[in-house]
């Protein structure tokens, strides 16, 4: 399922910042007791009594100004607002309601999206005084919620009502079938392997570096297996994520991500390796998905027997995790190995699906806890006395041993790369938890 969002929206200098990093119990945003510092956006995950979102800090909202960052902000939280599932609207306690108050207000009313009225800055809320926050009833959004982004009173509150007010587990409109996230750098051609893929032109393809502003699916039956492609956005280094619009595109090639089974991230073959296509192969793998890699332009690449090879090589010398990742040197626009992409999309599926009985998985652990028996700690003697595949898609591998924090990161990728060499899992991240003997019941 797609992350939610919760965008914090208000006029300058009300404390939107401070209750995004009191959210997140970190100090991700800059604050300063100066109007307009958040003038790009933050976000981040949060999680909240099981439920996780995105929350998205934007900077303070300014009507009716003549100032270009004014207007620049007030275009990013109206996009915020069209974005969100969930707008907190933040308010100054101590000020008591402003006149931009009641214009956000207006505009959110109109929004038809679920709105929390928060009231910050309310130090005391045992205090006669902080009664003040029921004078924001006049804005219209229903009841106030007073809060102390600073100390943090109310803020567990209010997480209840984000919470509350979030849509549904399992509600949404996403398609049945085999989801498939197209992600890569923009301008690396994704929406043209899409359309190579579907066999006609669905999607707007472009020489602009970014024409792809939101997350488009489209299906498509193979082998009698629906598939769904998720055409992204590029993911740029957030950094260089200036303009809203891709700010917020970030935003849904993350959630396409976490959604989809598999991702076939495509890099320019005609040009060096970057540490930014690392980083959203990385982002896939940590998020479960299986993964293809696309060496894209390949046809403009010039090459002898040997130039692929090296390539490949160079991937997996990078990033180790590489070794277990398919790759296709592939042409978006002649077509080139394009044909070999859907049947190895259904291969990596199947792979990530597959399940070890566990009498095997028990005598591959015998096997290599007898090669190499896993060092002592602290003067005890480690053993692993029992394992079992837990679950699969990502497959997930629980090993019960009598000392499991004894066990080394080194040993642990022992274990992993044995069980690669014996199933394989190819392009599919496997995932290794160790637990104490006692804990076995809760398995």
């Amino acid at each position: 399922m797609k992350q939610p969002v919760v965008a914090v929206v208000g006029r300058p200098n009300v404390g939107k910042s401070t209750f995004f990093n009191r959210v997140l119990g970190q100090r991700l945003a800059i604050v300063e007791d100066r109007p307009g510092v958040t003038r790009d956006r933050n976000f981040a995950h949060a999680d909240w009594n099981g439920r996780s979102f995105f929350i998205v800090d934007t900077g303070g909202m300014v009507e009716d100004s003549d100032e270009p960052m004014d207007r620049l902000i007030r275009h990013q939280v109206v996009t915020a607002i069209e974005e969100a599932d969930v707008v907190v609207l933040m308010v100054d306690g101590k000020a008591g309601p402003h006149p931009l108050d009641y214009r956000i207000a207006e505009y959110l009313r109109r929004a038809d999206r679920p709105v929390l009225l928060l009231v910050n800055k309310v130090d005391d809320l045992g205090n006669s005084a902080a009664l003040a926050h029921h004078e924001f009833w006049v804005l219209g959004l229903g009841e106030p919620y007073p809060v102390s982004s600073l100390s943090g009173k109310g803020s567990g509150d209010v997480l209840d009502a984000i919470v509350e007010r979030l849509p549904a587990l399992g509600s949404g409109e996403e398609e049945n079938g085999l989801r498939i996230a197209v992600i890569g750098k923009p301008n690396v051609g994704k929406s043209s392997l899409v359309n190579r893929l579907l066999g006609e032109e669905r999607l707007v393809v472009s020489e602009e570096a970014g024409t792809t502003r939101d997350s488009i699916d489209t299906a498509l039956n193979f082998h009698g297996q629906k598939l769904v492609f998720v055409d992204t956005a590029g993911l740029r280094r957030q950094s260089r994520i200036q303009e809203n619009i891709e700010y917020y595109s970030a935003i849904r090639t993350e959630r396409a991500v976490e959604s989809a089974d598999v991702c076939l991230l495509l890099i320019d073959g005609t040009e060096p390796l970057h540490n930014q296509d690392l980083k959203i192969a990385q982002k896939a793998w940590d998020a479960g998905t299986g993964l293809i890699l696309l060496v894209n332009k390949w046809d403009l690449v010039e090459k002898d027997s040997k130039t692929a090879p090296t390539f490949e090589r160079s991937l997996r010398e990078k990033a180790p995790f590489l070794k277990w990742v398919p790759a296709v040197f592939v042409s978006a626009t002649t077509g080139q190995r394009a044909q070999r992409i859907l049947p190895l999309v259904l291969e990596v599926q199947a792979e990530r699906g597959r399940r070890i009985p566990t009498h095997e998985v028990n005598e591959v652990v015998r096997e290599l806890t007898t090669r190499a028996r896993p060092p002592h700690a602290q003067g005890r003697p480690v053993r692993i006395l029992y394992a079992t595949q837990a679950s699969t898609r990502p497959p997930v591998f629980v090993l019960w041993s009598n000392y499991p924090d004894g066990i080394p990161e080194t040993y642990v990728r022992y274990l992993h790369n044995g069980f690669r060499e014996r199933w394989g899992f190819v392009g599919s991240p496997i995932r290794i938890v160790l637990r104490r003997r006692h804990d076995e019941e809760a398995a």
